[in-house]
């Protein structure tokens, strides 16, 4: 265990051997609340530029993009060991199971990739889908499902357009845990309409299904969204919560109260580039992050 939580490091140090880095693939997904299957738009939130780091190219075939982002990272780190990260949009929609597992097997079959990352929706895995995940994880290369959950609660989901709902997350969650591949799941604090006893109770909620890793974030809003156009045109018709560095690090402190040991917390913050960064502006590093949160801990600690 880490000082306060269990830290993503350990998680990675119990399923691989050395020092290990997501590498992200855009594999060219759209989304169903994007491409009119549920909706158009995407969530209100979304520029997906906002999360896709510079290292990628533009989409382009799977073992070029990883093949780039390898060359990037070793040259500090010429030991290093990868995992290929489908972020980019929803990576299990739109495709046949047969087409995915092409994606996947490219990604497997490159030199130093140890595992692969599948993001998605709760929405988007079917039986078929699991079975596919279930062999590659069990015969080929350890494979993690990595849900966008982002809440718990169904009126939020609906406001922010995300067009699936909490039965959905627990079903598609069970399921995959049921074929022992490992989940992760990612959480926005700061959504519409949300107090801080809502944010909690879905960490609580999440907290009490099987998954491995949590990710959080603090809701930004970024240039090119629904949110930032909203904002812009009626700012007192947004019930949104920006937090002010302190408050979150406050309210980190109250999560990492109710995470388990056995589950890791990969990131408390999202870091979207400057130039489409509106708010909030912090300027800090997640590392940097992690270090005010961790000394917010020991304070009260030594208080009390």
């Amino acid at each position: 265990m880490g000082e306060f939580y269990r830290e993503y490091s350990e998680y990675l140090a119990s399923r691989f051997e050395g020092k290990v880095q997501k590498l992200t693939v855009d594999a060219g997904f759209t989304c169903p609340n994007r491409d009119g299957s549920k909706s158009v738009g995407g969530c209100i939130y979304c520029n997906n530029r906002a999360f896709s780091p510079a290292v990628a190219p533009a989409p382009v075939d799977v073992r070029a993009q990883l093949e780039a982002g390898k060359v990037f990272f070793a040259r500090k780190y010429p030991t290093m060991r990868y995992l290929a990260y489908f972020q980019a949009y929803t990576s299990t929609y739109g495709r046949t199971p047969e087409e995915l597992l092409a994606l996947y097997e490219e990604a497997a079959s490159v030199s130093d990739i140890v595992g692969i990352v599948i993001g998605t929706r709760p929405d988007c895995v079917s039986p078929a889908l699991v079975s596919l995940l279930a062999d590659l994880n069990r015969r080929r290369i350890p494979v993690t499902v990595e849900f966008g959950v982002e809440t718990s609660h169904d009126s939020t989901l609906s406001a922010i357009n995300r067009c699936h709902s909490w039965a959905d997350t627990v079903s598609a969650v069970n399921q995959v845990a049921e074929a022992d591949i490992d989940i992760g799941v990612h959480l926005i604090m700061g959504l519409p309409g949300e107090t801080t006893d809502d944010m909690l109770l879905t960490v609580r909620r999440v907290c009490n299904l099987p998954v491995s890793t949590i990710k959080f974030h603090q809701l930004q809003v970024v240039r090119g969204t629904l949110l930032a156009r909203k904002l812009e045109e009626s700012p007192d018709s947004v019930d949104i919560t920006l937090f002010s560095l302190d408050d979150y690090i406050a309210l980190c402190s109250r999560i990492i109260d109710i995470v388990p040991d056995h589950i890791a917390i990969e990131r408390f913050t999202a870091s979207a580039p400057a130039d489409l960064l509106i708010a909030p502006r912090w300027g800090i590093k997640n590392f940097e992050f992690v270090e005010k949160l961790k000394k917010f801990k020991r304070n009260r600690t030594s208080v009390c």
